[in-house]
């Protein structure tokens, strides 16, 4: 019945749609507060009726923007799919580049510092990342195999070790080897201590990532490896591995992202990674702010680089698909 009712009355059920769209952007809005008062910049012979209602006001301003919404999505619906994704980034940097700006920053500021956060806080995060990003896919690795195996002994090593390193937070991790090894007679600085909660703890989740993609590869492949002759090693590196990235890569790269903001925790135990740098140097002039958003945007274009090399490899191990 539904069915018929869109093929039979598409267009209706098109504006339907859209109104609806718009009554719950509506209520939306209005939950979150939206205020009436910005409607004067509209129109100022508005203020007075805005100030002895402002409730029905909020309804109408949460309308008009809702409204506004709807309309700039059905504008951007008429283009092709390439620009529309253009028109859609443009708009949201934009309005987040406003947002920004009605913080009323010091740009000056920003221009003073922003070269002494890249030369020695991204330089200082990107170190502590690429090497703990090696290490613990290493570890993955290992843990992956070692979790597939019949050995009792590597199994119950890797799933206390998956069991522990997944349920501490990443900042006990950090002080329970910076402060804690100590106790024992391991005296680790601050980077190295850093670079190994990194690592330990993104090893034990990438892990669970290595072993679900190895685990989806038919048992098939492995047993046309060994009619092949190839050994258990050569099975998995030439065999398994290759086939299973596809399914390996998308997680892991969100990991990656993540490890590269949660680098941040190490400032704690005073590394002068991007973070600690921001913090520091904000307070200098009392420009907290300032500092927080240079050093998020920095952050982001990070993230995108690490976006656009994980979709590159992700291309490159799914060619085997493309017809």
């Amino acid at each position: 019945m539904i069915a018929q009712l869109v093929l039979a009355y598409p267009d209706h059920l098109r504006r339907l749609g859209t109104a609806l769209v718009v009554l719950v952007l509506t209520s939306v809005f209005y939950w979150m507060g939206l205020h009436g008062a910005w409607l004067v910049n509209l129109a100022p012979g508005l203020q007075y009726s805005i100030e002895a209602s402002p409730a029905l006001w909020s309804v109408i301003a949460s309308f008009v923007v809702a409204a506004l919404l709807a309309a700039n999505g059905i504008a951007i619906n008429r283009l092709s799919r390439f620009h529309q994704i253009i028109t859609v980034w443009v708009e949201l940097l934009a309005l987040l580049m406003w947002f920004f700006y009605s913080f009323d920053l010091s740009f000056s500021f920003i221009a003073r510092k922003i070269g002494f956060l890249v030369s020695q806080g991204v330089l200082t995060t990107l170190y502590i990342s690429a090497i703990a990003i090696v290490i613990a896919t290493a570890l993955a690795l290992i843990g992956a195999i070692a979790k597939l195996s019949k050995s009792g002994i590597a199994f119950g090593l890797v799933t206390f070790y998956t069991s522990l390193f997944r349920g501490l937070p990443l900042l006990m991790q950090l002080y329970l080897i910076y402060l804690g090894l100590p106790q024992l007679g391991f005296v680790i600085g601050p980077i190295p201590a850093g670079i190994a909660a990194l690592a330990l703890c993104y090893g034990a989740y990438m892990t669970e990532v290595f072993r679900a993609g190895i685990e989806s590869i038919p048992l098939g492949q492995h047993e046309a490896a060994t009619a092949l002759g190839l050994r258990p090693a050569q099975t998995m590196l030439l065999v398994i591995l290759p086939q299973a990235m596809r399914v390996i890569i998308p997680p892991t790269g969100n990991q990656f992202i993540a490890m590269l903001k949660d680098s941040s925790l190490v400032s704690v135990v005073g590394v002068w990674e991007l973070m600690y740098l921001a913090r520091t140097q904000g307070q200098t002039e009392f420009r907290h702010i300032e500092m927080l958003i240079t050093a998020s945007m920095i952050y982001w274009l990070l993230s995108i680089g690490l976006e656009y090399a994980q979709s590159r490899i992700e291309r490159h191990f799914g060619k085997s698909l493309k017809r």
